[in-house]
């Protein structure tokens, strides 16, 4: 069995993203995610947390988190993490400690990136950065429309560090055929 720690990856970037960035609501949490996701996958083939994302309207967003935040909180994320409402910002707020053993020096570094350039950005801040023209949000919106996955292929580009498309679609078959062969849990 193959254990990935998606989960507990997830539940340590959203504790480290309330813990070290300022008006860290869900809109918020959702973007640093998303950056956190898909630039990990355009430098590795692999997200970090697993998260699969929609095209809505106002940016990227996980589904099952977004409905996870907003209704009933899985135990260990309860654990976590609470949700401080106030004159409806609903502000995410750190009940445990960060734990970096989960994540490599890559990710790591890219979470620190992420709190570098948001640190103080409030969500409507970074909704036009999440909506910049050929990102994958927005290719994904313009060409299969509004609540619709976000390929994390379209990750790929020209950016110094990205990998090619086929070594990216590469390492996503290795990872599947291993899943395939030994399990996932």
């Amino acid at each position: 069995m193959i254990i990935t720690h998606q989960r507990e990856k997830l539940i340590n970037a959203i504790i480290f993203f309330a813990k070290y960035t300022k008006f860290c609501g869900k809109t918020k949490l959702l973007k640093l995610l998303y950056y956190l996701d898909f630039w990990h996958f355009r430098e590795t083939g692999e997200s970090v947390t697993g998260l699969n994302y929609s095209a809505w309207s106002f940016g990227p967003v996980p589904k099952t988190l977004y409905a996870e935040l907003s209704n009933n909180m899985k135990p260990d994320l309860a654990a976590a993490v609470k949700i401080v409402t106030k004159d409806q910002f609903q502000l995410i707020v750190p009940k445990k400690k960060f734990d970096s053993l989960y994540f490599s020096k890559r990710e790591k570094k890219l979470i620190d990136k992420a709190v570098e350039i948001f640190k103080t950005a409030k969500a409507e801040d970074m909704v036009e950065s999440t909506h910049i023209l050929n990102s994958p949000w927005s290719k994904t919106l313009k060409e299969k429309g509004e609540f619709q996955h976000i390929d994390y292929f379209l990750a790929i580009d020209a950016y110094p560090e990205s990998i090619s498309y086929d070594e990216a679609l590469n390492r996503v078959r290795e990872r599947e055929e291993m899943y395939l062969n030994f399990g996932k849990l």
